[in-house]
């Protein structure tokens, strides 16, 4: 014999926080049950928040991860590579700031919209140090007159690279329905944080690869993998060039294949199903025995 009690959010309502608050005083109401008494919380949605949640956690940990390594491999300069690990997390922090501002709260679509953001932000001050490193090293000047030289080239750029994602991402709040509902918080934050990237490009960035940029120091222990990845890099940046060389002069073939990406486009668009969010088993099984009105709980 049992009473089930259905707790409901009213809207608005955090969920992980409601749960948390009726955990806690079911344990202090339980304290003073009749001896025998006991209660078990059959379904509990929250559950797959928090593992949701703790997912985007990773995910957002490992994409920032893989951002570093892939500059410092490329760029061969932890200076260099440190510019973006400051950038960055300034550039999601106000991210934060926006959501706050906004009304937002943490959660998987907002958490979503970092995850992506974080490969997006990064460019802007990759784009900077580039060619920051680029001029010194080509025109041998020094890094204060690099910098300047630099800003001067690709502050319009920039600009431009926030500009077009904003226009890619701000109509997608003004969606209407539960499709507009659901991606509006997920576009502002994407929107808000390649704005702050781009502020923080035209300003800190500059200022860093001033302070931080210097003298290229490659460790000789690391020296070989450099040389080795930069052979495998060039060898596979001339077979691209090489296959791009080869549609340029041949425009029949390059139709050709360009008709067959999309015919195939349309036969998978058709063929795989579509829904407006992806099916998560949350593992809930939900049954009902009906038993004659007569029958007693003893049998």
């Amino acid at each position: 014999p049992a009473v089930p009690i259905g707790i409901y959010l009213s809207p608005g309502a955090n969920a992980v926080s409601t749960a948390k608050a009726v955990d806690k005083k079911m344990k202090e109401l339980s304290a003073k049950f009749p001896h025998g008494m006991d209660y078990v919380v059959s379904y509990d949605t929250t559950k797959f928040i928090n593992a949701s949640i703790e997912e985007v956690v990773h995910t957002l940990f490992e994409a920032m991860i893989l951002v570093f390594l892939v500059v410092f491999v490329f760029l061969k300069n932890w200076r260099a590579t440190v510019i973006p690990c400051l950038a960055v997390p300034v550039s999601i922090v106000g991210a934060f700031a926006g959501m706050l501002a906004l009304g937002f709260s943490i959660n998987t679509l907002t958490l979503f919209g970092v995850v992506l953001a974080i490969g997006i932000v990064v460019d802007d001050a990759i784009i900077v140090i580039e060619n920051v490193e680029r001029i010194m090293e080509e025109e041998k000047l020094g890094v204060r007159d690099a910098t300047i030289k630099a800003m001067e080239q690709v502050s319009g750029p920039v600009v431009a690279i926030v500009l077009v994602l904003c226009s890619v991402f701000v109509p997608v709040a003004f969606m209407g329905g539960l499709t507009g509902i659901m991606y509006q918080q997920f576009a502002i934050t994407i929107a808000v944080s390649v704005v702050i990237s781009g502020l923080v490009a035209l300003t800190l960035t500059p200022a860093l690869c001033v302070m931080l940029l210097g003298k290229k120091q490659t460790n000789s222990k690391l020296k070989f993998f450099f040389d080795k990845f930069d052979l495998l890099f060039a060898k596979i940046t001339n077979f691209y060039v090489g296959k791009v060389r080869l549609f340029i002069t041949k425009m029949p073939v390059a139709f050709a294949v360009l008709g067959c990406i999309l015919v195939s486009t349309v036969i998978l668009f058709k063929v795989v199903p579509t829904s407006l969010l992806p099916d998560e088993d949350q593992g809930v099984i939900m049954g009902a025995l009906m038993l004659d009105p007569a029958a007693s709980l003893e049998q």
